[in-house]
Protein backbone atom coordinates (compact mmCIF):
# COMPACT_ATOMS: atom_id res chain seq x y z
CA UNK A 1 0.00 0.00 0.00
CA UNK A 2 1.34 3.41 -0.98
CA UNK A 3 1.46 5.78 1.97
CA UNK A 4 -0.30 8.57 0.04
CA UNK A 5 -3.21 6.25 -0.73
CA UNK A 6 -4.06 5.81 2.94
CA UNK A 7 -6.82 7.75 4.66
CA UNK A 8 -4.43 8.36 7.54
CA UNK A 9 -1.91 10.14 5.31
CA UNK A 10 -4.65 12.25 3.76
CA UNK A 11 -5.83 13.16 7.26
CA UNK A 12 -2.29 14.22 8.21
CA UNK A 13 -1.78 16.11 4.94
CA UNK A 14 -4.77 18.34 5.73
CA UNK A 15 -3.27 19.62 8.98
CA UNK A 16 -1.32 22.72 7.81
CA UNK A 17 -4.26 24.17 5.85
CA UNK A 18 -6.68 23.45 8.70
CA UNK A 19 -4.38 25.18 11.20
CA UNK A 20 -4.27 28.25 8.96
CA UNK A 21 -8.06 28.26 8.57
CA UNK A 22 -8.54 28.01 12.32
CA UNK A 23 -6.19 30.96 12.78
CA UNK A 24 -8.24 33.03 10.34
CA UNK A 25 -11.26 32.74 12.65
CA UNK A 26 -9.38 32.68 15.95
CA UNK A 27 -11.05 35.93 16.96
CA UNK A 28 -14.06 33.80 17.91
CA UNK A 29 -11.98 32.27 20.70
CA UNK A 30 -12.06 35.47 22.78
CA UNK A 31 -15.78 35.19 23.49
CA UNK A 32 -15.73 31.39 23.92
CA UNK A 33 -12.57 30.92 25.99
CA UNK A 34 -14.12 31.31 29.43
CA UNK A 35 -12.40 30.99 32.79
CA UNK A 36 -13.73 31.29 36.32
CA UNK A 37 -13.38 34.64 38.07
CA UNK A 38 -10.19 33.41 39.75
CA UNK A 39 -8.68 32.31 36.41
CA UNK A 40 -9.33 28.61 36.91
CA UNK A 41 -10.38 26.02 34.34
CA UNK A 42 -11.44 22.36 34.60
CA UNK A 43 -10.72 19.90 31.78
CA UNK A 44 -12.26 16.58 30.75
CA UNK A 45 -11.51 14.28 27.82
CA UNK A 46 -10.67 10.69 26.84
CA UNK A 47 -8.04 9.11 24.57
CA UNK A 48 -6.28 11.63 22.32
CA UNK A 49 -8.68 14.28 23.56
CA UNK A 50 -7.57 13.51 27.10
CA UNK A 51 -3.95 13.90 26.01
CA UNK A 52 -4.85 17.28 24.52
CA UNK A 53 -6.08 18.36 27.96
CA UNK A 54 -2.63 17.49 29.34
CA UNK A 55 -1.12 19.84 26.75
CA UNK A 56 -3.66 22.48 27.82
CA UNK A 57 -2.60 22.23 31.46
CA UNK A 58 1.04 22.86 30.64
CA UNK A 59 0.29 25.71 28.23
CA UNK A 60 -2.35 27.52 30.25
CA UNK A 61 -0.50 27.34 33.55
CA UNK A 62 2.89 28.20 32.04
CA UNK A 63 1.91 30.94 29.60
CA UNK A 64 -1.56 32.20 30.56
CA UNK A 65 -1.62 32.29 34.37
CA UNK A 66 -4.57 29.91 34.46
CA UNK A 67 -4.82 27.16 37.08
CA UNK A 68 -5.94 24.05 35.24
CA UNK A 69 -7.54 21.00 36.86
CA UNK A 70 -8.40 17.55 35.49
CA UNK A 71 -11.80 15.95 35.95
CA UNK A 72 -12.10 12.15 36.10
CA UNK A 73 -15.70 11.29 35.16
CA UNK A 74 -15.95 8.29 37.49
CA UNK A 75 -15.54 10.44 40.59
CA UNK A 76 -18.21 12.80 39.30
CA UNK A 77 -20.65 9.96 38.65
CA UNK A 78 -20.00 8.38 42.05
CA UNK A 79 -19.99 11.59 44.10
CA UNK A 80 -22.15 11.05 47.22
CA UNK A 81 -23.11 14.73 47.40
CA UNK A 82 -23.04 17.67 44.96
CA UNK A 83 -19.60 19.19 44.39
CA UNK A 84 -19.10 22.93 44.36
CA UNK A 85 -18.80 23.84 40.67
CA UNK A 86 -20.84 27.04 40.74
CA UNK A 87 -19.22 29.56 38.41
CA UNK A 88 -16.44 27.15 37.36
CA UNK A 89 -15.47 26.81 33.69
CA UNK A 90 -15.37 23.26 32.34
CA UNK A 91 -13.81 22.58 28.95
CA UNK A 92 -14.86 19.22 27.44
CA UNK A 93 -12.67 17.86 24.62
CA UNK A 94 -14.11 15.29 22.21
CA UNK A 95 -13.39 14.94 18.50
CA UNK A 96 -16.90 13.71 17.73
CA UNK A 97 -18.84 15.39 20.52
CA UNK A 98 -20.58 12.05 21.07
CA UNK A 99 -18.50 10.36 23.78
CA UNK A 100 -21.23 9.29 26.19
CA UNK A 101 -19.29 9.59 29.43
CA UNK A 102 -17.95 13.04 28.55
CA UNK A 103 -21.46 14.26 27.68
CA UNK A 104 -22.93 12.75 30.86
CA UNK A 105 -20.12 14.18 32.99
CA UNK A 106 -20.58 17.69 31.60
CA UNK A 107 -24.34 17.43 32.05
CA UNK A 108 -23.91 16.68 35.76
CA UNK A 109 -21.37 19.47 36.23
CA UNK A 110 -23.68 21.99 34.56
CA UNK A 111 -26.43 21.00 37.00
CA UNK A 112 -23.98 21.80 39.80
CA UNK A 113 -23.53 25.31 38.39
CA UNK A 114 -20.59 24.98 36.02
CA UNK A 115 -20.26 26.79 32.69
CA UNK A 116 -19.28 24.61 29.74
CA UNK A 117 -17.14 24.83 26.61
CA UNK A 118 -17.11 22.01 24.04
CA UNK A 119 -14.04 21.55 21.82
CA UNK A 120 -14.99 19.25 18.94
CA UNK A 121 -14.52 18.60 15.22
CA UNK A 122 -18.23 18.11 14.47
CA UNK A 123 -20.01 21.16 12.96
CA UNK A 124 -23.44 19.51 12.80
CA UNK A 125 -25.10 20.25 16.14
CA UNK A 126 -27.70 17.56 15.50
CA UNK A 127 -24.85 15.03 15.69
CA UNK A 128 -23.01 16.81 18.50
CA UNK A 129 -24.73 16.48 21.89
CA UNK A 130 -21.67 17.82 23.72
CA UNK A 131 -21.73 21.15 21.86
CA UNK A 132 -25.50 21.45 22.28
CA UNK A 133 -25.19 20.85 25.99
CA UNK A 134 -22.25 23.21 26.57
CA UNK A 135 -23.77 26.10 24.65
CA UNK A 136 -20.27 27.33 23.79
CA UNK A 137 -18.61 25.44 20.96
CA UNK A 138 -15.05 25.81 19.71
CA UNK A 139 -15.24 24.10 16.32
CA UNK A 140 -11.87 22.76 15.24
CA UNK A 141 -12.66 22.54 11.52
CA UNK A 142 -15.27 21.75 8.90
CA UNK A 143 -13.19 18.81 7.67
CA UNK A 144 -15.07 15.56 8.12
CA UNK A 145 -13.66 13.03 10.56
CA UNK A 146 -12.56 9.76 8.94
CA UNK A 147 -12.43 6.40 10.75
CA UNK A 148 -8.70 6.42 11.51
CA UNK A 149 -6.56 7.21 14.55
CA UNK A 150 -6.92 10.87 15.51
CA UNK A 151 -4.36 13.00 13.67
CA UNK A 152 -5.73 16.30 12.34
CA UNK A 153 -8.23 16.67 15.19
CA UNK A 154 -5.50 16.20 17.79
CA UNK A 155 -3.27 18.85 16.18
CA UNK A 156 -6.25 21.19 16.01
CA UNK A 157 -6.98 20.64 19.69
CA UNK A 158 -3.40 21.67 20.52
CA UNK A 159 -3.84 24.66 18.21
CA UNK A 160 -7.07 25.70 19.95
CA UNK A 161 -5.25 25.49 23.29
CA UNK A 162 -2.51 27.82 22.02
CA UNK A 163 -5.07 30.29 20.69
CA UNK A 164 -6.97 30.24 23.99
CA UNK A 165 -3.74 31.10 25.82
CA UNK A 166 -3.22 33.93 23.36
CA UNK A 167 -6.76 35.22 23.96
CA UNK A 168 -6.20 35.25 27.73
CA UNK A 169 -2.72 36.72 27.96
CA UNK A 170 -1.41 37.81 24.55
CA UNK A 171 1.58 35.60 25.30
CA UNK A 172 2.44 34.81 21.66
CA UNK A 173 2.90 36.74 18.45
CA UNK A 174 1.20 36.37 15.06
CA UNK A 175 4.57 35.27 13.65
CA UNK A 176 4.63 32.32 16.08
CA UNK A 177 1.42 30.91 14.62
CA UNK A 178 2.43 31.54 11.01
CA UNK A 179 5.85 29.94 11.49
CA UNK A 180 4.21 26.89 13.07
CA UNK A 181 1.89 26.44 10.08
CA UNK A 182 4.90 26.58 7.73
CA UNK A 183 6.79 24.09 9.89
CA UNK A 184 3.76 21.78 9.92
CA UNK A 185 3.68 21.84 6.11
CA UNK A 186 7.35 20.86 5.98
CA UNK A 187 6.82 18.07 8.52
CA UNK A 188 4.02 16.56 6.41
CA UNK A 189 6.42 16.27 3.46
CA UNK A 190 9.35 14.88 5.45
CA UNK A 191 10.47 11.28 5.55
CA UNK A 192 11.79 11.70 9.06
CA UNK A 193 14.64 9.34 9.93
CA UNK A 194 14.36 7.51 6.61
CA UNK A 195 14.33 3.73 6.25
CA UNK A 196 17.13 3.35 8.81
CA UNK A 197 14.99 4.64 11.68
CA UNK A 198 12.01 2.55 10.59
CA UNK A 199 14.20 -0.57 10.62
CA UNK A 200 15.43 0.28 14.12
CA UNK A 201 11.89 0.83 15.40
CA UNK A 202 10.64 -2.34 13.74
CA UNK A 203 13.12 -4.58 15.58
CA UNK A 204 12.59 -2.93 18.98
CA UNK A 205 10.65 -5.04 21.47
CA UNK A 206 9.31 -2.01 23.34
CA UNK A 207 9.13 1.70 22.49
CA UNK A 208 9.25 4.55 24.96
CA UNK A 209 8.48 8.22 24.36
CA UNK A 210 9.76 10.69 26.94
CA UNK A 211 9.07 14.43 27.06
CA UNK A 212 8.91 17.29 29.54
CA UNK A 213 6.20 19.94 29.87
CA UNK A 214 4.08 20.21 26.70
CA UNK A 215 6.23 17.50 25.13
CA UNK A 216 4.88 15.11 27.75
CA UNK A 217 1.55 15.33 25.88
CA UNK A 218 3.35 14.73 22.57
CA UNK A 219 5.05 11.68 24.09
CA UNK A 220 1.75 10.27 25.39
CA UNK A 221 -0.08 10.69 22.09
CA UNK A 222 2.85 9.45 20.01
CA UNK A 223 2.85 6.22 22.00
CA UNK A 224 -0.92 5.93 21.54
CA UNK A 225 -0.62 6.29 17.76
CA UNK A 226 2.12 3.66 17.58
CA UNK A 227 -0.13 1.29 19.52
CA UNK A 228 -3.20 2.06 17.41
CA UNK A 229 -1.65 2.14 13.93
CA UNK A 230 1.26 -0.27 14.21
CA UNK A 231 0.40 -2.64 17.08
CA UNK A 232 3.62 -1.59 18.80
CA UNK A 233 4.23 -1.97 22.52
CA UNK A 234 4.68 1.76 23.11
CA UNK A 235 4.32 3.94 26.21
CA UNK A 236 4.66 7.68 26.83
CA UNK A 237 6.12 9.30 29.95
CA UNK A 238 7.19 12.57 31.46
CA UNK A 239 10.94 12.68 32.07
CA UNK A 240 10.49 12.57 35.86
CA UNK A 241 7.99 9.71 35.77
CA UNK A 242 10.24 7.68 33.48
CA UNK A 243 13.12 7.86 35.96
CA UNK A 244 10.82 6.85 38.84
CA UNK A 245 10.75 3.19 37.86
CA UNK A 246 9.75 2.64 34.18
CA UNK A 247 13.35 3.05 32.98
CA UNK A 248 14.07 -0.23 34.74
CA UNK A 249 11.94 -2.13 32.24
CA UNK A 250 13.97 -1.02 29.20
CA UNK A 251 16.80 -3.13 27.80
CA UNK A 252 19.21 -3.24 24.87
CA UNK A 253 16.39 -4.69 22.77
CA UNK A 254 14.17 -1.61 23.12
CA UNK A 255 14.16 1.96 21.80
CA UNK A 256 13.33 5.23 23.55
CA UNK A 257 12.51 8.55 21.87
CA UNK A 258 13.58 11.62 23.83
CA UNK A 259 11.84 14.91 23.02
CA UNK A 260 14.04 17.92 23.67
CA UNK A 261 12.28 21.32 23.90
CA UNK A 262 15.39 23.05 22.51
CA UNK A 263 18.48 22.21 20.48
CA UNK A 264 20.38 22.35 23.75
CA UNK A 265 19.07 19.29 25.58
CA UNK A 266 17.89 20.26 29.11
CA UNK A 267 19.21 18.56 32.22
CA UNK A 268 16.11 16.45 32.95
CA UNK A 269 16.25 14.88 29.47
CA UNK A 270 20.03 14.45 29.88
CA UNK A 271 19.36 12.47 33.07
CA UNK A 272 17.13 10.13 31.10
CA UNK A 273 19.77 9.86 28.39
CA UNK A 274 22.43 8.92 30.95
CA UNK A 275 20.15 6.34 32.56
CA UNK A 276 19.52 4.72 29.19
CA UNK A 277 23.23 4.67 28.38
CA UNK A 278 23.91 2.86 31.65
CA UNK A 279 21.37 0.21 30.70
CA UNK A 280 22.58 -0.06 27.12
CA UNK A 281 19.15 0.99 25.82
CA UNK A 282 19.15 2.61 22.36
CA UNK A 283 17.60 6.07 22.20
CA UNK A 284 16.79 8.69 19.60
CA UNK A 285 16.78 12.40 20.50
CA UNK A 286 14.29 14.60 18.64
CA UNK A 287 15.15 18.30 18.59
CA UNK A 288 12.84 21.16 17.51
CA UNK A 289 15.13 23.15 15.23
CA UNK A 290 14.56 26.88 14.98
CA UNK A 291 10.86 26.85 15.89
CA UNK A 292 10.42 27.97 19.48
CA UNK A 293 8.47 26.34 22.29
CA UNK A 294 5.66 25.47 22.59
CA UNK A 295 4.91 25.75 18.85
CA UNK A 296 7.63 23.23 18.03
CA UNK A 297 5.33 20.56 19.51
CA UNK A 298 3.11 20.75 16.41
CA UNK A 299 5.59 19.69 13.67
CA UNK A 300 7.27 17.23 16.05
CA UNK A 301 3.94 15.51 16.70
CA UNK A 302 3.21 15.38 12.97
CA UNK A 303 6.55 13.64 12.41
CA UNK A 304 5.61 11.05 15.02
CA UNK A 305 2.20 10.46 13.43
CA UNK A 306 3.83 9.88 10.05
CA UNK A 307 6.46 7.65 11.64
CA UNK A 308 3.73 5.48 13.17
CA UNK A 309 2.00 5.34 9.79
CA UNK A 310 5.20 4.31 8.02
CA UNK A 311 5.88 1.63 10.65
CA UNK A 312 2.39 0.24 10.17
CA UNK A 313 2.95 -0.09 6.42
CA UNK A 314 6.41 -1.58 6.93
CA UNK A 315 4.83 -4.28 9.11
CA UNK A 316 2.23 -5.05 6.43
CA UNK A 317 -0.65 -3.64 8.48
CA UNK A 318 -3.56 -1.50 7.38
CA UNK A 319 -3.26 1.79 9.32
CA UNK A 320 -6.75 2.82 8.21
CA UNK A 321 -8.36 -0.11 9.99
CA UNK A 322 -6.63 -0.48 13.37
CA UNK A 323 -8.13 -3.23 15.48
CA UNK A 324 -9.57 -2.13 18.79
CA UNK A 325 -10.12 1.47 17.70
CA UNK A 326 -13.55 3.04 17.27
CA UNK A 327 -13.95 6.68 16.29
CA UNK A 328 -16.58 7.06 18.97
CA UNK A 329 -15.67 4.91 21.97
CA UNK A 330 -18.54 4.08 24.31
CA UNK A 331 -17.12 3.57 27.77
CA UNK A 332 -20.40 2.99 29.59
Amino acid sequence: MNIKDTLTYKDIAEIPALLARFSSRAGEIKKLAIRSSDKTVYLVGRGSSGTATLFAKYIWETYAGTVTNFIHPHSIFEARRPLHFAGQAVWAFSQSGRSQDIVACLEKLLKWGAKGVAVTNEPDLKRNPLARLAGRHILLSYSKEVPVAATKSFELQLWAVLWAAQAWSGCFGDRDFKDAVDAAARAVKENYGGDKLIAQIKKAHMLGFVGRGPYNAVAEDSALKFREMAKAHALGYSAAEFLHGPVGAYTSKDLVFLFSPSDRTPEDIMKVKRALKERGTPYHVIKPGSLKMPFSCIPTDIRMKKLALRLSLAKGLNPDNPKGLNKVTQTF
